[in-house]
């Protein structure tokens, strides 16, 4: 997948308001999420209309709890490998909270500032469709032609840089068979 302008191409655009200009300019490394909404259930608009500030907090009873969150992340990949982006990849998508990682030998926060933030349509419970890896993977590729920092080794969990609060994209996520995905594209 090519990506021009920040933009993946064949992805669908629904942008994000939750974005704003990252402060180094910086892109090396990304940070892959999962996601489903409500909570085990997978479909419909509830994850663009979260991240486009536009979710009922009626519609739900979940929703009642999250519904004035300000979060996005650069790109949402549905359960049938469908890319839906929200926030061009130069640009900084609030997607990991409160978080540190490792990098180089030293801890660094504010991860939106140089991460990119790829959501899995998903949970801890359900497995990941062959789809979603392959078209991860096609993505991964685009973004290490454009952002040369970019690479297998800095891609990292959402678990990884938040354990005490987060623990997408979970269990299920098959790590291994990803990055085969990934080498298979050359």
């Amino acid at each position: 997948m090519r990506i021009e302008e920040g933009w993946l191409g064949g992805a669908r655009r629904v942008p994000s308001p939750n974005q704003d200009a990252r402060p180094q300019g910086e892109v090396s490394a990304v940070v892959l999420h999962s996601i489903s909404l409500p909570p085990g259930e997978f479909g419909g608009e509830h994850i663009e209309r979260l991240f486009t500030n536009s979710l009922d907090a009626a519609v739900h009873p979940f929703f009642a709890g999250i519904a004035q969150l300000r979060v996005s992340a650069h790109l949402l990949i549905r359960r049938d490998g469908e890319c839906v982006q929200f926030v061009p990849f130069d640009r900084r998508a609030w997607h990991a909270g409160r978080s540190c990682w490792i990098d180089r030998g030293r801890a660094r926060r504010a991860l939106n500032d140089f991460t990119v933030g790829i959501e899995l349509e998903g949970d801890e419970i359900h497995a990941y469709r062959d789809a979603q890896y392959r078209a991860l993977a096609a993505a991964m590729k685009g973004l290490m032609v454009v952002y040369p920092e970019v690479n297998p080794a800095r891609i990292t969990s959402h678990a990884r840089v938040a354990p005490l609060r987060k623990s997408d994209p979970g269990p299920t996520f098959d790590w291994a068979y990803f990055r085969q995905c990934l080498k298979a594209l050359g």
